[in-house]
């Protein structure tokens, strides 16, 4: 008989990181070996072929005397059988931390052709049961420590597990790649972190059904990926640390605790969303703490915030006016919570309302969690054994309590539909959790009294609404369709509600340029109509009197008619065109008509200041246009080699960026932003040779934390200055986010050689790339210098004071006679994209 003792401490309740914990010793005998069974607190434990026990402490010569005995996780993995539900395949796993990636092996971990990121052990089981044999979570730990550039190409995923009925008890999935494991029950297994700078390092993905995790730890930090893609699934009195885009989005959350470290833990939720019930939330973000970048419901049931440095808690960002979420008992810092508040119109109160039983009711004075109606499905799956429970209630009440529709769905969610034209049926659609329809039934549907007048409803049979226009006034109407049940659950669709378009305007007088003031060309023009002009305007600058090869210059924008063109050095020698297609408020654009101005621009027509260059954005084109032409903007998408590693490529199918308002940190603020990866934006002045030269702008990066970028995949701007656009000669700041920090970013000077850049200073690391970071970059004579700085009171702390909240960059370089600007922005679109305005340039004599 083998038998042995293991040495554990106990926890005092406190999380693994980095920080020195405190712990109490004691002996535990609770686990013996027999070799064909073990004992684990006094129950006898089988082996066979699906029952394996795993131990990490055993050598390979002791576990090769046992056919089902093994000491590592990923040797067990291949000898699994499939298991069912009454009778899983269960890994017995004691105290030990087991690496299913090996973290000293150097080899940079790749995808396999087909698959989107690369996996540290793939799994394909039915009904596999990963039991931890210690009431201790933090005792079995199932590590990795790689993800996104530290240790892998591509987001690196510990597990991927196919098959129905995967569970966990008494288990710790950690990826430790941006934080230390500590373990105290044999300090030898510790092991430091790979890197500080917080990357994709995500757990497990799942495809499975009926997916429970119970007294179970998922620890990492961005992207988390606890059993991400499971159908129903169940977390019971789990832990988790995470950032953003890391929860499921599709599970039921009971009994749990957070430590959200960053402000948007889930990126979306998926069909019915996801559930909290009796949960506890450790907030570390300040100010502001969402849950969702994107959309999805989430309910909120018993559920408590904790924290030092909040003063918000909202649903996301900007909610879709569609949008529903619930709550019930919800509190911060021991203070009743409205989730939010700003935006009130998103936000389901469910007190006293019959909904409320779909997820907790009273049964003989106790609160039950009726995570039997949640997670029934079709199948009447009950994994908390509330069933009986739920039956007598029903029994007693009355009332329905396993069959409560927890969404109700609107289709389409927004529309525009002109008076007198257009109508539109609206569909209800009523799901119970885990996206299973049901008969919609009881359906209201009501506009609040401001809106009747612009809309008539009428309600089908079927419960579908029929929604005539009647807006008899002359704008556009915002108008919110809702529906509702008697039990509490709310939709809504967002209708634009257009009077009847009348015909555009015929021209009184045609149009016609018109030189009015120096320095300025009028487009001058009279329309048929009584409404406020909004008619679309664009400039265009041609090689001759006919029109030919037109590149479009400026344009209106916000149904402001841009009648005014101011000349600038780069119109000389061209020929100056101007497209209108008249409009108003009451119609559609008209057909275009072209009109040119009859004298090529001259040098003596040109007035303003040819030594400072103040683009006006909310003017200028934003269409794809590659040529690089002395006076042009340059706009095009682009790859430069540095980036060849990550294999992307350049997409000029549509215009690489756009003139309006950014996303996320951007929010409320309006310029130019990237719409594609690898937006590219370059101008070359004119004339032949230039001097000293100085650029200023504004970035408003989407990111807000600091980093700047969506990962450190070569992700960074280059802003150019002096350069031979063409060529890409000359110098250039690069802003880039790195392994090093999660939270700050890089600054480095760079010289511009034929396209290829390389670096002229030693980076710094700031973290003033946040909203509203104020850059100039400058040439006088030999030296190249930077300056960024935030308005406001950013700073990362970091031990080793590596990071400032200023940065100052300086560097001698060889003098050229080039002019030109341009930027290169490498990083993902959207939520990556950075927001450029307030641009200056400069040239010196």
């Amino acid at each position: 008989m083998y038998r042995y003792l293991i040495l554990f401490l106990t926890f005092l309740g406190l999380s693994f990181s980095s920080s020195a914990q405190s712990y109490k010793g004691d002996l535990y005998q609770d686990l013996e070996f027999y070799g064909d069974y073990i004992l684990y607190k006094g129950k006898e434990i089988k082996l066979g072929s699906n029952a394996f026990f795993i131990d990490g402490q055993m050598s390979d010569a002791e576990v090769a005397k046992y056919p089902f005995v093994f000491n590592s996780i990923v040797e067990a993995s291949k000898h699994l059988n499939d298991g069912t539900e009454s009778s899983p395949m269960v890994l017995y796993i004691a105290p030990w931390v087991y690496w299913v990636d090996d973290p000293d092996d150097p080899e940079i971990r790749i995808p396999k052709p087909g698959n989107p990121v690369p996996f540290g052990l793939e799994i394909s089981c039915e009904w596999l049961r990963f039991q931890g044999l210690s009431e201790n979570p933090e005792h079995i730990i199932i590590a990795s420590n790689r993800g996104q550039t530290m240790g892998a190409k591509g987001n690196f995923t510990m597990l991927n597990i196919k098959g129905d009925g995967t569970s966990a008890e008494n288990i710790t999935f950690g990826n430790y790649c941006n934080l230390d494991l500590v373990y105290p029950l044999n300090p030898k297994l510790n092991r430091k972190k790979r890197g500080s700078a917080i990357v994709q390092a995500q757990l497990i993905f799942s495809n499975g059904d009926k997916v429970v995790a119970r007294n179970t730890r998922f620890i990492s930090r961005l992207n988390l990926g606890p059993f991400w893609g499971s159908k129903r699934t169940l977390f019971d009195g789990c832990h988790f640390e995470m950032t953003d885009d890391a929860l499921n989005g599709s599970a039921v959350y009971l009994n749990c605790s957070f430590d959200f470290y960053s402000s948007k833990p889930f990126y979306r939720t998926d069909g019915t969303g996801s559930v909290f019930l009796n949960c506890d939330i450790n907030t570390f973000t300040q100010n502001t703490q969402y849950f969702c970048k994107s959309r999805g419901p989430i309910a909120l049931v018993d559920t408590r915030f904790s924290a030092k440095e909040l003063n918000y808690i909202g649903w996301r960002d900007i909610p879709d006016k569609e949008a529903r979420y619930y709550q019930y008992n919800v509190s911060l810092n021991d203070k009743p919570l409205f989730v939010g508040e700003k935006d009130a119109y998103a936000t389901v109160e469910m007190t006293d309302k019959p909904i409320l039983n779909a997820y907790r009711f009273q049964y003989n004075s106790h609160i039950v969690y009726n995570t039997y109606n949640l997670l029934r499905g079709n199948d009447d799956w009950d994994p908390m054994k509330v069933k009986y429970m739920v039956n007598k209630e029903e029994e007693k009440s009355g009332k329905d309590y396993s069959n409560i529709p927890t969404l109700l769905e609107v289709k389409p969610t927004q529309k525009t539909l002109e008076t007198g034209k257009d109508s539109l049926v609206l569909t209800p659609k009523l799901f119970r959790f885990g996206n299973f329809e049901v008969d919609s039934k009881d359906i209201q549907w009501t506009v609040s009294s401001e809106y009747k007048s612009y809309v008539q409803l009428i309600v089908k049979e079927d419960q579908t609404c029929l929604v005539v226009p009647t807006n008899q006034e002359d704008e556009t109407k915002e108008v919110i369709v809702k529906a509702s049940t008697s039990s509490g659950l709310e939709a809504a669709a967002v209708l634009y509600i257009k009077p009847s378009f009348i015909n555009p305007p015929d021209f009184i007088v045609a149009p016609k340029i018109q030189n009015i003031k120096p320095g300025k060309l009028s487009l001058h023009y009279k329309l048929d109509m009584n409404f406020e002009d909004e008619s679309l305007i664009s400039w265009y600058r041609c090689v001759d009197e006919k029109g030919n090869q037109p590149i479009e210059i400026s344009v209106s924008r916000l149904n402001n008619p841009l009648r005014t063109y101011d000349l600038s050095v780069g119109d000389i020698g061209y020929y100056i065109m101007a497209s209108i297609q008249p409009k108003h408020l009451r119609c559609y654009p008209g057909k275009a008509r072209t009109v040119i101005f009859k004298n090529k621009i001259k040098p003596s027509d040109v007035k303003n200041n040819q030594q400072v260059l103040i683009p006006n954005f909310e003017t200028m084109s934003a269409k794809y246009q590659p040529q690089v032409i002395p006076g042009f903007w340059s706009l095009d998408s682009y790859a430069p080699a540095d980036t060849n590693e990550y294999n992307w490529q350049a997409d000029n199918s549509k215009d690489p960026w756009y003139y309006g308002e950014g996303i996320n940190g951007a929010a409320g603020t309006k310029g130019f932003v990237q719409n594609t990866k690898g937006a590219r934006m370059r101008y070359q002045p004119v004339g032949e040779s230039f001097g000293d030269m100085k650029i200023s702008f504004t970035a408003v990066p989407s990111k807000t934390a600091g980093q700047g970028f969506s990962s450190a995949r070569a992700q960074y701007m280059d802003i150019g200055i002096k350069m031979d656009v063409k060529n890409m000669n000359g110098y250039a700041l690069r802003l880039i986010r790195t392994t090093k920090y999660s939270d700050a970013t890089d600054f480095i000077l760079m010289k511009y050689e034929s396209g290829v850049a390389q670096a002229i200073s030693q980076p710094i690391s700031a973290s003033c790339y946040r909203p509203n970071c104020k850059i100039t970059i400058e040439i006088k004579g030999n030296k190249l210098t930077a300056h960024a700085e935030n308005t406001k009171d950013y700073f990362a702390s970091h031990k080793d004071n590596t990071v400032v909240n200023e940065v100052n960059l300086q560097a001698e370089i060889k003098p050229n006679t080039y002019g030109g600007l341009s930027f290169q922005h490498t990083g993902s679109v959207g939520s990556g994209a950075t927001l450029i305005k307030n641009l200056k340039i400069e040239w010196y004599d």
